[in-house]
């Protein structure tokens, strides 16, 4: 049995937090720098260029990539012949959070409750996920999730016989809804199956699936493949001002269902889909 104490997830998720803010991961650097060459349109051109200019700022002068640095959703997936020692590990969690959000002066969004809204003034609470896995190692994966795309958010309870062009519909639909709003060229996670909160939680995770990473399923390679072209023919473009290029990428999540049903999350990123992972 490995022993790990809870000490050390708090400094690793606080140093976590302020580098998911600070710079974009390596898989999201190469697929935008991709993205930004296959732009057609001036105007789109010019908005890649200026992103890319702020992303180029906040690595040098290690400030936030985009004011609103988010709610803390983090995935932990422990493995079971781990024994975790010290303090409670969802409050070792919450405080490496605070550490992070307070030592990298990041913006503080969270409030305590959703009808009194007084800011906890640290983003604490984060929303976390765990998984017990097999193994001696503990994973965690830092997602700070900004609102202007995160309200752009859908659940869809479609019929099985909808199928799979019920499932398409359903992923433009949210895309087209969103237009501007989600800070375009976007990543698109979708979740398909399970139960209601099982779909919108392989949504958020598959947003943090390394982008040149593929499915094993073919189905879902293809709908991945044929989604990303039909988003980036609708015309809403980089910053939500037209061209070719709408999203950066759809990454699905699929999970066995209920003969009844057939659930599809649609879970949109802004350009920067921030994601940070770390093996203890």
């Amino acid at each position: 049995m490995r022993i790990i104490n809870t000490s050390e997830v708090t400094q690793i998720v606080s140093k976590m937090c302020i580098d998911a803010n600070y710079y974009l991961s390596e898989d999201m650097k190469e697929t935008f720098n991709k993205s930004m060459d296959r732009e057609e349109s001036e105007l789109g051109k010019k908005i890649f260029s200026q992103l890319e200019e702020n992303l180029q700022i906040a690595g040098e002068d290690k400030i936030p990539i985009c004011q609103d640095t988010g709610m803390a959703v983090i995935f932990v997936e422990i493995g079971q012949e781990v024994s975790l020692q010290g303090a409670n590990i969802t409050d070792a969690i919450n405080e490496g959070v605070r550490k992070g959000y307070t030592e990298g002066y990041l913006r503080k969004s969270v409030v305590s409750d959703p009808i009194e809204r007084v800011n906890t003034k640290d983003n604490t609470p984060a929303v976390i996920h765990y998984d017990i896995v097999p193994g001696d190692k503990v994973k965690i994966t830092v997602a700070p999730k900004g609102f202007g795309s995160e309200n752009m958010s859908r659940v869809f309870m479609l019929k099985p016989a909808d199928g799979i062009e019920g499932v398409k519909e359903a992923i433009l639909t949210a895309v087209k809804d969103a237009g501007p709003n989600a800070c375009p060229p976007m990543v698109v996670g979708v979740g398909i199956g399970g139960t209601f909160e099982k779909s919108a939680l392989m949504a958020k995770k598959a947003l943090t699936r390394n982008l040149n990473d593929r499915p094993d399923i073919e189905w879902v390679r293809s709908l991945e493949d044929e989604m990303l072209d039909e988003i980036n023919s609708l015309g809403i473009g980089p910053g939500g001002l037209g061209g070719k290029l709408t999203a950066l990428a759809v990454n699905i999540n699929t999970y066995a269902t209920h003969i009844a049903g057939l659930p599809v999350a649609v879970n949109i990123c802004c350009h920067v889909n921030r994601h940070v992972t770390e093996i203890i």
